[in-house]
């Protein structure tokens, strides 16, 4: 069997957690913060908050914002559900929209959709391709479009226009015009999840890039003390002789980081930096030689000067096959010992959007990469012979279901 995606765990990694374990410290405490500073170094902002998860990140930052009931917040129609849920479960309406063919919202589209209650966009950095934020930008910065954002608090009325958070949970490493992705959108971000470049088992992390007047520092302080349920002092800080004496100054959330998974985080990072992005880039590179090969192949179109993916998917395209012809095509593929998936089913397809009156019709583009899209396995502990696998695989898998 070939895994889809199975966590790179080394010797460094596990002497990081070892050595946190044995330190008496397993929460919140000094590797949680270590990892937010070489996060936030590497993404060039001044800070990064570490939380339990990319999901709470999204909401912790909209609540943040005083986006709530009777708001809208745009989001792709091609995405994994967190994104319009971190809306929802805030008491927000998800407005979708239609997608380009590089997967990622079509900045074209996004006008449409924009109303006097739309507060927020979360962009969607598919496959670690970042989204056009330069066109983005300058929608939102537009006069007609910053003419229809109505304030409905200090800091909204501050920035004078909506906001865009981007959903960077495969971006991590990703360039965007010469800039780390953390430094392109007001506010990034990224997912510590196992499955991803980076884990900490589960985790994420928020890149804080407002703009002036915005202290990015004040709003890291804000963010950290309700991660913490609103507590004055964290754990680690009541911890010392004579430091136990705390308050409550806020109705927060518990969405802190703890130390043990913040361990796990660190050392993969340094080793992402050092070695991982780069042998990611091998595999993906390797498949794009294979399939060029191949009139029926769609190649994943994350190329564009100053740019660069991260490589967290490879999203391979079939030319002129529809879904169910696609299914039969991953069938062939696991009947080899190869695990692939499909990303993402479209958020209408999803039964709670169905029922929440979301129609698939309404974003064609969406469905048309859906259907004819196979995610091939990526990470660096897969070498040439055995991407050589997965690629013959695949061919066979598509040449056999193409010729009936």
């Amino acid at each position: 069997m070939i895994p889809f995606s199975p966590p790179y765990i080394d010797d460094d990694i596990i002497k990081e957690v070892a050595d946190t374990l044995q330190s008496g410290w397993i929460t919140t405490g000094p590797k949680t913060k270590l990892l937010e500073e070489e996060i936030a170094a590497y993404c060039t902002v001044e800070k990064a908050l570490a939380v339990n998860s990319a999901t709470s990140a999204m909401m912790l930052v909209l609540h943040w914002f005083g986006i709530t009931r009777g708001d809208e917040v745009i989001v792709p129609a091609y995405t994994y559900c967190a994104t319009a849920l971190a809306a929802m479960h805030i008491g927000a309406k998800p407005v979708m929209v239609d997608v380009g063919d590089d997967f990622n919202i079509d900045p074209e589209k996004i006008k449409a959709a924009i109303t006097a209650k739309t507060k927020a966009i979360i962009t969607v950095d598919f496959g670690g391709w970042p989204c056009d934020y330069e066109k983005i930008y300058a929608l939102l910065k537009s006069a007609d479009v910053k003419s229809k954002f109505t304030a409905s608090n200090e800091k909204q009325q501050q920035l004078g226009r909506i906001m865009i958070m981007s959903d960077a949970a495969h971006a991590l490493g990703a360039v965007y015009n010469n800039l780390p992705v953390g430094k392109c959108a007001d506010i990034t971000i990224f997912s510590l999840h196992a499955v991803k470049n980076v884990t900490s088992a589960e985790g994420g992390v928020i890149a804080f890039n407002m703009p002036a007047p915005f202290s990015n520092e004040a709003i890291y302080s804000t963010m950290r003390l309700w991660s913490l349920n609103g507590q004055t002092k964290d754990a680690f800080t009541k911890s010392a002789a004579g430091g136990w004496e705390y308050d409550i100054v806020y109705p927060g959330f518990k969405m802190n980081m703890p130390d043990v998974l913040a361990a796990m985080g660190l050392a993969q990072f340094r080793a992402y930096k050092k070695n991982l992005l780069a042998e990611r880039k091998r595999v993906f590179d390797f498949y794009n030689e294979a399939f060029a090969l191949h009139e029926w192949a769609i190649l994943p179109p994350f190329k564009k000067t100053g740019s660069g993916s991260s490589y967290h998917l490879y999203p391979l395209r079939i030319k002129d096959i529809n879904e169910e012809k696609r299914n039969a095509v991953i069938e062939r593929i696991a009947a080899k010992g190869v695990a692939v998936n499909v990303h993402f089913k479209p958020l209408p397809m999803l039964t709670i959007f169905k029922e929440a009156g979301y129609r698939m019709a309404d974003y064609p583009a969406a469905y048309k990469m859906y259907c004819n899209e196979i995610s091939l396995p990526v990470y660096p502990q897969l070498n040439n012979d055995t991407c050589k696998i997965v690629a013959d695989a695949v061919c066979k898998a598509v040449d056999a279901v193409a010729l009936k």
